[in-house]
């Protein structure tokens, strides 16, 4: 950690809480505006006081301005916003985490979204990270291929649009699942693709659909060439699902499900289900990239946040499929806690 952040800790031992309370109020404000005061206290869990004293510490400094309608973040607190994410990174020690929890999984990086989110916010927060990240590292001439699923609808509802054309195509990454349009790759490649100034793809195709069709399917023109740009992608961004939910989003029945976590599975990445060992014990049949295209992919970039999906990432993440994870601070400490001592048994049976 920073030297300066270390004697700061010392010699005023509430900054770090202070800090972390401004941060929360700034960034329940960002994504809930315009809020009033009582709703902010509620969303964040302080007090009306709390709040009120900040607040006014914020419109002071041009952070905020408070309307009828509610309170509303400002350009310039958006800036600040910004900043804040990398003095909070220094003041907890969060690159610390993130290389213990590289070495844990074995990856080349690991992001994570700084302190406790609220948890209507924690999906757009990592959003806002995963977006600003992805931007930095695409470049003319890249194919970027995208999941879908609500963590990637975020991540493009947090970009930013270009102020200029880019030379990149994006592409979706499977079939859709039948699902609300909003989070569907589709829909998703293509708003991506239209505020970073590039061209899309599209694949119209369900993601579960019979074997017996597949073949036909993939002959025809649109979806042919559409799939062979997909094989061409070097950047990939999908999200990881627990294996209950994913296999009720594509519609397995009661009893099916039952076996399957019966059976020891627990996260969903692509169509395959893994157990807590990584191992795969079960996969759908499917149009589009699959974990052997994984391996060939330069960069792949996994997104997935919230306690309830530590297991799956653990499951599902590993440096056979995976170079990037973006994840949050709480996510993170619960994969390292449940992880143990059993990290290194874990790394070799997923990477044999």
């Amino acid at each position: 950690m920073n030297k300066l952040l270390k004697i700061q800790q010392k010699i005023v031992p509430e900054i770090v809480e202070t800090a972390q309370q401004r941060y929360n109020i700034l960034r329940g404000i960002y994504y809930n505006q315009p809020i009033g005061r009582r709703a902010l206290a509620r969303i964040l869990g302080l007090s009306e006081r709390t709040i009120r004293n900040d607040l006014e510490f914020f419109e002071k400094n041009a952070f905020i301005r408070i309307t009828p309608a509610g309170t509303q973040i400002t350009r310039i607190g958006e800036e600040f916003l910004k900043e804040l994410d990398e003095y909070i990174k220094e003041l907890r020690d969060i690159s610390h985490l993130e290389k213990k929890l590289q070495k844990i999984l074995g990856i080349q990086k690991v992001k994570l979204v700084n302190g406790v989110v609220a948890a209507g916010d924690l999906k757009a927060e990592i959003g806002r990270m995963a977006s600003k990240f992805l931007q930095q590292e695409i470049e003319n001439g890249d194919i970027l291929a995208v999941t879908g699923g609500t963590t990637l609808a975020q991540i493009a509802a947090e970009m930013s649009y270009s102020t200029e054309a880019r030379e990149v195509t994006v592409v979706p990454g499977r079939g859709g699942l039948g699902e609300d349009v909003e989070i569907q790759a589709n829909t998703i490649a293509a708003k991506i693709a239209k505020k970073i100034g590039g061209t899309y793809h599209l694949l119209h195709i369900p993601d579960n659909i019979a074997e017996e069709n597949i073949y036909y399917l993939t002959k025809e023109p649109s979806i042919k060439k559409t799939l062979e740009i997909l094989k061409q992608a070097n950047i990939l961004i999908h999200g990881v699902g627990t294996a209950k939910n994913m296999a009720k989003r594509r519609g397995m029945k009661k009893n099916e499900i039952k076996d399957l976590v019966e059976a020891g599975a627990v996260g969903e990445a692509f169509g395959f289900y893994f157990n807590s060992l990584g191992e795969i014990i079960y996969s759908t049949t499917s149009v589009g990239l699959n974990l052997d295209d994984l391996e060939a992919t330069k960069k792949v970039i996994v997104v997935a946040g919230g306690e309830d999906k530590a297991e799956a990432i653990i499951a599902a993440v590993s440096s056979k499929y995976q170079d990037i994870l973006i994840t949050d601070e709480i996510t993170a400490r619960k994969i390292i806690s449940l992880q143990g001592g059993e990290a290194k048994n874990r790394l070799k049976n997923k990477n044999q």
